[in-house]
This record gives structure tokens, C-alpha cells and sequence, in this order.
């Protein structure tokens, strides 16, 4: 049995039963949009947001109509985000499927990007779930923020470690506490709990996409050498801003013209990672991250053991040691 199937196992009637939810509300009369609805739905990835909201709602009630609402809500307005993602970053995959827009142009992607926000929202007024739905848009407006101060901080180059912080906070780590926050509130918990379910599926979140940042420069087993995604991109990650920061000012600028170079060479590749491993931006990284996992442990220590106490930390854990 996997880790995933670790986690899943206190929870696996309501994945079941969620998958079956999932896919009924994922229907459409319109042909093309149906045809490319069962195309989204056969290349679903692990589903870890929905998992995070019933084993949220499982820690500390039974799962209800609401629980199965909020995964549904979640799991929609993040696939629309992916989507438009794909268009804005001209990108012809996602996790090794090709993408929407790979495959119908950017035109269909968008408009289906727009049709999934607006099937998310009337879910949650059909069944009255405005609480929820105020948790859900509050996040979508902060991962919009995220992007957008990650675009102007690219352009300039100039990032720091707090700027970082506060750009993966909401660019990926709302989306995160919006499923835990979102799980407590279907069963009712108050706001005290909720908040913090909140502060844990945001520390969580953090851990997460420094855990991206650091799979960016890990050894491809085909190629032998790094992804290096983000330095192609110009997007300075935390192994990059630590090692800046602590280099001295001509080995500084030296890394920072050649990522500002408007060619990319993989030598220019090969000479920011050994500048980055000289400064020893990987480990210090890694031990930012398990702080944060650390700090998202600690708010699950005041909820009584049970199996599904265990699923979580092991989702925590899961989160910090995957290999993609």
C-alpha cells in the first residue's frame, strides 16, 4: 500500500462517493464543452484538495452535504485556474497529458476556464452554501494577487525573502487553507476553529510550494540534469533569493545578468545551480520547509488522536517528501 493509499484509506467512501458527485455535476448539453469536461475528468491528478477537506471535516464531525459542496467548489475553481494558467504561460502540458489548449486552442480553454467559475459559483448558491462560497472567492482573489505580484517581482528581479513568503502565501498556500478552513466550516465548527484550520492549511501550503521550488532542481533521471523551470522563467525561488542574499555583490550581479540574458543556454543553467549550491540555497531551503511542516504539525496536536489525525500528519508529511 502507498503513502496515498495511507492517507486515503479513512476516507475512501467519500472519495468514492465524490468521484461519483463529481462527475454528475461535470456534465454538459453542449457537446464540445462535454467532450472536453471527460477529457479534464480522465486526467484528474491525486485529488490531494479534496482529500484535505474530508479529512478536515472527518477530524472533527461526520461529512455532509456541505463537506461534499465544498470539495466539489474547490476542486472546480482550481481546475479553472489551471486552465487559464496553461493559456497565460503558453504551456502544452500538464502533469503529461496535453493541455486544453494544446488541444483546442487557447480560445476553447479560455472560455472553458470561464464556464468552470461560473459552475462553481452557481453550485454553491443552488445549495445555499454562502459561507463557503465567501471562503472559496476570498481565495481565488488572493492566488490572483500571487500571480500578479510573482509577474511584476520577475520582471525586476528584485525579489526578497519576505516578498517570496508573502507571494507563495497567496498564490499557493490560500488555496490550501481555503480546503481545511472549508472543511472545519461544513460541520459546523465555529469561527475559532476554523481560523485555525485556516493557519494550518496555509503553513501546509507554504511547505508545499517551497517543496515545488526545490523539485525545479532535481536530477532528472532521463536527462541527468535539472528541470530548472523557474530559472528559464526568470522566477526566483527561495534556494535563489537565499543564495543572493548571501553573496557578495559582483557574484550577485554576475547570476543576475545572466538571468536577465534574453537567451537561455543550459550553461547559464549549470552556472546559477552551482552558485546556488556554493550558497547553499538547497539546504537552507529544505530547512524552511520543514519548519513550516513543523509549524502545520503542531496546530493538529490539539485535536484528540484518531486514524484520521494520523492521515493527516501523514499528509503533511507526504507533502514535504514527494518526488514530483
Amino acid at each position: 500500500m502507498t503513502e496515498l493509499d495511507q492517507i486515503k484509506r479513512p476516507i475512501a467512501d467519500e472519495l468514492a462517493h465524490f468521484k461519483r458527485y463529481f462527475h454528475e455535476i461535470m456534465k454538459s448539453e453542449v457537446p464540445l464543452l462535454n467532450l472536453v469536461l471527460r477529457y479534464l475528468l480522465w486526467r484528474k491528478g491525486k485529488q490531494m484538495r479534496p482529500m484535505l477537506v474530508f479529512l478536515t471535516a472527518k477530524l472533527m464531525g461526520k461529512p455532509n452535504s456541505s463537506t461534499y459542496t465544498a470539495a466539489a467548489l474547490i476542486e472546480i475553481l482550481h481546475t479553472a485556474t489551471l486552465v487559464h494558467d496553461d493559456v497565460v504561460d503558453e504551456s502544452n502540458e500538464r502533469r503529461g497529458f496535453f493541455s486544453i489548449n494544446a488541444l483546442w486552442k487557447s480560445k476553447v480553454a479560455v472560455l472553458l476556464g470561464d464556464y468552470l467559475l461560473a459552475r462553481g459559483l452557481l453550485l454553491a448558491i443552488e445549495n445555499k452554501e454562502y459561507d463557503l462560497l465567501n471562503l472559496v472567492a476570498a481565495a481565488v482573489k488572493e492566488m490572483s494577487e500571487g500571480e500578479l505580484m510573482q509577474i511584476r517581482k520577475t520582471r525586476k528581479l528584485n525579489i526578497n525573502q519576505d516578498e517570496y513568503f508573502e507571494i507563495i502565501r497567496k498564490k499557493t498556500a490560500t488555496l490550501i487553507s481555503c480546503c481545511s478552513s472549508c472543511g472545519a466550516r461544513s460541520v459546523g465548527m465555529p469561527d475559532d476553529v476554523v481560523l485555525k484550520m485556516k493557519e494550518f492549511g496555509e503553513l501546509l501550503g507554504i511547505a508545499f510550494q517551497i517543496k515545488d521550488d526545490l523539485l525545479d532542481y532535481q536530477i532528472d533521471s532521463l536527462s541527468g540534469k535539472p528541470k530548472g523551470n523557474d530559472l528559464k522563467d526568470k522566477k526566483l525561488t527561495l534556494p535563489l533569493i537565499y543564495a543572493l542574499e548571501k553573496a557578495k555583490t559582483p557574484d550577485r550581479n554576475r547570476i543576475l545578468r545572466l538571468m536577465n540574458t534574453n537567451s537561455y543556454h543550459k550553461d547559464n543553467l549549470i552556472s546559477v545551480l552551482g552558485f546556488i549550491e556554493e550558497h547553499e540555497g538547497i539546504a537552507y531551503s529544505r530547512e524552511r520547509m520543514h519548519d513550516f511542516a513543523d509549524q502545520a504539525m503542531q496546530k493538529l496536536n490539539s485535536f484528540p488522536d484518531s486514524e484520521i489525525k494520523k492521515s493527516l500528519s501523514a499528509y503533511v508529511h507526504y507533502t514535504i517528501s514527494r518526488n514530483k
